[in-house]
């Protein structure tokens, strides 16, 4: 290895000190799959067009994205629990390269079966990147600073978002073009020629992609991390994955931070998949392009958020915080339903910020619910819970179809409040184990 590791692991597999450089390049990855799900939301807008398809379908981009996690999360968590983080992480990145390069043969067969199996195959390759490397982040490091560590990781994914909205901005949309319009009126061999272009354009974003992704897991290739795995109980026999499940569903807490995570993520994804549509049906003299702009700022107030939330952390609990961010986010999400004027993508904007600490904090909550024992297989759990981002924008699609979009967004607000109740009982916990600990002393 290049690049040493000087950290001194303790036995429940934290560290003496975060290794600074092992933990930027670790939460560099953060920036790279948030760059991908941020490439989903301009490819919706596009296939919705190329393909005529309705919002319930174009929604299945998100489908095939997610369920990749879904199904590939438990794995993932097993490849962590029998190598390592760095080679579930190394395994994550050459996938993720795969998927990319599978644009290629889509963009040529030009169906949208072919680019959802590439869409899938970049998931499988990013499921196994969270489901190392959100535990990883948690662990590189003093244990009272886990929640810190995961939220700085997430800052940076915040950033990726932003790099990935640029990228299909302006190398997949094309300036002044409608691409709506012009499939409507374009006829014969011009429209065939038209859909040729406009699919060979979503190849751009993904071959810089290819280059990013080949660096970054170069680097973590040459450079030597840390196990930052428990060593408590080492010559007691590990639970199996019965035990584990059957501890795990009897986890009141763990349970609910699941089922948080799940409407936290597919509230996230739905708003974000839904933005561009919704500045496009609020003024129709708008074009992809210039919509695309209303999701850009989306991802910088997502970064801001993260920012204050920062800092917030530092001034108050992280229940206080996520309560209150939840509270404003549910009445944003409300005036979205039904405030029926363009001042509504702007409420919708907003509401990124407030999505900024949500993921990392509720995996942090939840993860801490658990014995260490059970630390990879329930990260594992906490990642399947990102099916929601399949589940909940193909739910707000259907009612898109049927009732409108502004009212769909109504999915997202009862999300929101999902999220407040958890952040609630989680104080709750809290102060009762706090009050229950100075009766016994």
């Amino acid at each position: 290895m290049f690049i040493k590791n000087h950290t001194i692991q303790h036995p429940d597999g934290f560290l003496n000190k975060t290794p600074i450089f092992q933990f930027l390049l670790l939460s560099s990855v953060f920036a790279l799959w948030s760059a991908a799900a941020a490439l989903n939301d301009v490819l919706i807008t596009q296939f919705r067009a190329i393909f005529d398809l309705s919002n319930f379908a174009s929604a299945l981009v998100q489908s095939a994205f997610y369920g990749a996690y879904f199904l590939v999360a438990i794995p993932a968590s097993m490849v962590v629990k029998k190598a390592s983080y760095k080679y579930a992480i190394l395994l994550g990145l050459a996938l993720y390269i795969l998927g990319c390069l599978m644009f290629f043969p889509a963009s040529l067969a030009g169906t949208y079966t072919m680019f959802l199996a590439a869409i899938f195959c970049i998931a499988i390759g990013l499921s196994f990147l969270e489901t190392s490397c959100n535990t990883y982040s948690a662990m590189i490091g003093e244990p009272e600073r886990a929640t810190l560590r995961l939220n700085i990781s997430h800052t940076i994914n915040a950033m990726g978002y932003i790099v990935g909205l640029l990228l299909g901005k302006y190398l997949i949309f094309q300036e002044g073009v409608d691409v709506e319009h012009m499939m409507n009126t374009l006829t014969g061999a011009d429209l065939e020629a038209f859909k040729i272009q406009v699919l060979q354009q979503t190849l751009e974003p993904y071959k810089w992609l290819v280059g990013v992704i080949a660096t970054v897991a170069t680097l973590i290739a040459i450079t030597e991390y840390p196990n930052c795995k428990s060593e408590m109980n080492k010559k007691a026999v590990q639970p199996s994955f019965g035990e584990t499940l059957t501890y795990l569903m009897g986890n009141k807490r763990f349970f609910k931070g699941i089922a948080t995570q799940f409407a936290y993520v597919g509230m996230q994804v739905a708003v974000w998949s839904f933005t561009i549509r919704l500045a496009l049906e609020l003024d129709h003299n708008m074009v992809e392009r210039d919509a695309a702009n209303y999701l850009l700022y989306a991802f910088i107030m997502y970064f801001l958020g993260k920012l204050v939330a920062n800092y917030l952390f530092t001034k108050t609990s992280q229940e206080n915080v996520l309560m209150g961010y939840s509270a404003v986010g549910f009445a944003c999400l409300i005036y979205v339903t039904f405030v029926h004027d363009f001042s509504a993508v702007w409420f919708a904007v907003g509401t990124s910020a407030l999505f900024a600490p949500c993921w990392a904090t509720i995996f942090a909550s939840t993860l801490q619910s658990v014995d260490t024992r059970y630390t990879e297989t329930a990260g594992g759990f906490v990642v399947m819970s990102i099916i929601g981002g399949a589940a909940i924008p193909v739910l707000q699609g259907l009612l898109a179809d049927s009732i409108g979009m502004q009212p769909s967004f109504i999915v997202n607000a009862v999300c929101f409040s999902v999220v407040f109740f958890y952040f609630m009982s989680e104080k709750k916990y809290k102060q009762a184990f706090t009050y229950n600990a100075a009766t016994n002393a």
